[in-house]
């Protein structure tokens, strides 16, 4: 997998979104849902650069590949899952989805500790 690619391309969304946010959706969603819609594009920024960062490590033979390959899995899984289910409750306001957020949110612990177990082991 591309990792390098998928993270730049989530990052390029992340910033879209984000500006998305700010110009369009401040004046057609509630504050509520606004800043719903911002905590998406926050988790979904973050973890774009972390598998910009695992990607770089994966490239290093120092570390356990087949690990950081999941984390960056997990991290991908989480954006889509956390940030997603956020995306949509703030258009719909369905707040069932909600209860898919912390989901995306084990996904992203679990690619942290796929990083972490990456760096003691070989």
């Amino acid at each position: 997998m591309n990792w390098l690619a998928i993270g730049s391309l989530m990052s390029f969304l992340s910033v879209s979104l984000g500006a998305f946010g700010a110009h369009i959706l401040k004046n057609k969603l509630s504050d509520y849902y606004l800043e719903i819609f911002n905590t998406g594009v926050q988790y979904q920024f973050f973890h774009s650069l972390a598998i910009l960062l695992v990607s770089t490590l994966i490239a290093n033979e120092t570390f356990n590949k087949s690990l950081l390959n999941y984390s960056c899995y997990s991290f991908l899984m989480g954006m889509l899952l956390f940030s997603g289910s956020l995306y949509l409750m703030s258009f719909t306001g369905i707040k069932w989805l909600g209860a898919i957020t912390p989901i995306g949110g084990l996904a992203f612990l679990t690619g942290w500790l796929f990083v972490t177990f990456a760096s003691v082991t070989k």
